[in-house]
């Protein structure tokens, strides 16, 4: 081997094997120090996008848990209004019972009836300053369909409409095809169409007298409820055919949109919508009832009944979604944790790995380095020469 003094090959060697293990004893006191496998891109380029997207899916969900947890706290607001307004309503029954009596003369109605008004103003107060963060819930909460507009509602006592649930529906005319004794009922509204087969809920061409069967235009985000003969609650029946070119308008409210997943799209949101639960509302319809007299007192006895079954099928739909909601937190921590798991195996460092790692790299620096050393000295053995 010959002997060389302007290159030292093996010095260069060794100054080549210090810088990469400085290096990496660099990088395994970063990972330690960090507690990241992945601190900057170069660590694992094709990880670090994984993982960055799984972050922000993550912090999307974090928000949906809370999200969903304020929703229940407004839904429980709103119930516990109801509750005192299921109450009220009542106390006004036994009033209008104690009024239909003959056992008292109009002078005591009299003291029956301001008792009675004064509950009435009270179920407008209540309803009027029930808010949660500033939004009124009880005087038209989220989309609802316009009684008035939708033809199908309006003219109930013929189409056998008796009740209309949304569940995230775009707002718009969406109108009814209906054509007779085919069994099959379509409702869209000129973008999305959907056709259900209602011949299983119908008995002949017919809804069965006294009961009622309920439509679910799931894809719409739309239930229509049609009512059979003598129903409750209904003015009408529904026969085969009978909604064929009517509609249904849904307006759009204030509020009623959840928003417990992590993309903008509709399977991410729940949306509810409450009525106008005011007295003096379509829903309840106490403006004009009296207990001024006895013949008033009988007739009121019926208007509370539907109130006090109205209130109660709304609080019914609060502890439907409140229950919605719950479920809905769960399986999302679930995710969460899962999804927790995974970024975790990509981005965090195995610390027993960095350790041994980090060991192994000081021992071979300080090897080089005295290899370093005796590399320099080969070249003295030059001077032996002169």
């Amino acid at each position: 081997m010959p002997l060389r003094i302007n290159n030292n090959i093996l010095s260069i060697t060794a100054r080549h094997e210090i810088r990469r293990s400085f290096t990496r004893v660099n990088h395994h006191l970063e990972r330690l120090s960090s507690g990241l496998r992945v601190n900057r891109a170069k660590d694992d380029a094709a990880g670090l996008v994984v993982s960055e997207g799984m972050r922000g899916e993550l912090s999307g969900l974090n928000q949906n848990v809370r999200n969903a947890e304020q929703a229940t706290n407004l839904l429980q607001v709103a119930e516990g209004s109801l509750q005192e307004v299921s109450n009220i309503l009542l106390r006004m029954r036994e009033l209008a019972m104690h009024s239909s009596s003959s056992t008292i003369n109009d002078k005591n109605r009299e003291a029956v009836a301001a008792e009675f008004n004064q509950l009435v103003s009270e179920i407008d107060r209540v309803a009027q300053t029930t808010t949660y963060n500033r939004q009124s819930l009880l005087t038209g909460f989220g989309n609802s369909v316009s009684t008035t507009l939708s033809t199908a509602v309006a003219t109930s006592n013929t189409t056998g409409v008796v009740r209309v649930g949304l569940s995230a529906a775009q707002t718009g005319t969406f109108t009814f095809v209906d054509t007779a004794s085919d069994s099959d009922l379509t409702l869209g509204n000129g973008t999305v169409t959907q056709t259900l087969n209602i011949g299983s809920l119908l008995d002949g061409a017919t809804v069965a007298a006294g009961s009622s069967v309920i439509a679910n235009f799931d894809r719409l985000g739309i239930q229509v409820t049609l009512a059979g003969a003598n129903a409750t609650g209904a003015t009408g029946d529904y026969v085969d055919g009978d909604l064929n070119g009517q509609n249904l308008v849904v307006e759009e409210g204030v509020g009623g949109v959840f928003q417990v997943g992590p993309t903008a799209s509709f399977v991410h949101r729940i949306e509810v919508s409450f009525a106008d639960l005011r007295a003096s509302g379509n829903e309840l319809n106490l403006g004009r009832v009296s207990v001024a007299s006895i013949g008033s007192a009988r007739q009121a006895l019926a208007s509370i009944d539907r109130a006090i079954t109205n209130v109660a099928n709304e609080r019914g739909k609060m502890g439907a979604v409140q229950n919605r909601l719950d479920v809905t937190i769960a399986y999302t921590e679930n995710e969460i944790e899962n999804i927790q798991a995974s970024e975790a195996s990509i981005r965090d460092a195995d610390i027993a790995v960095e350790v041994t790692e980090l060991s192994r790299g000081q021992i071979l620096l300080q090897s080089s380095n005295a290899m370093l050393v005796q590399a320099n000295a080969s070249s003295v053995a030059a001077l032996s020469l002169l």
